[in-house]
């Protein structure tokens, strides 16, 4: 299982980023999907979490200004960040756990893209 994230960068406090995160492989089903994020100096922290019943879960800190969505057929997620703060300032990581073609179960964590909010 692969996954690539992109979408990170540098943005003024107010504005707006948007990630995203590709899964591929030999997956027959992915179970789970969700975001987390380690800011300098911090531990890591559940920013959202698409789970398997369709509902979504989200960070405190981020509730009613990040979105989280996928595209099933696509295998991807997605973030949409908006009226970011310089504390959303971190490395953020797409976790996916799926089923694979084996029927073997996995977590998989991706690599980081950085996001950076200036004040």
């Amino acid at each position: 299982v692969q996954l690539q994230a992109s979408g990170g960068g540098l943005v003024q406090a107010g504005g707006s980023l948007r990630l995203s995160c590709a899964a591929s492989g030999s997956i027959r089903s992915i179970i789970v999907m969700a975001w987390y994020r380690q800011p300098p100096g911090k531990e890591r922290e559940l920013v959202a979490r698409s789970n398997p019943d369709g509902t979504t879960t989200y960070g405190d800190s981020v509730k009613g200004r990040f979105t989280m969505s996928r595209d099933i057929a696509e295998k991807t997620a997605y973030l949409q960040m908006n009226s970011l703060k310089p504390e959303d300032t971190a490395v953020y990581y797409c976790d996916v756990g799926v089923l694979l073609t084996n029927s073997e179960t996995k977590i998989e964590r991706g690599q980081g893209t950085q996001v950076t909010v200036s004040s």
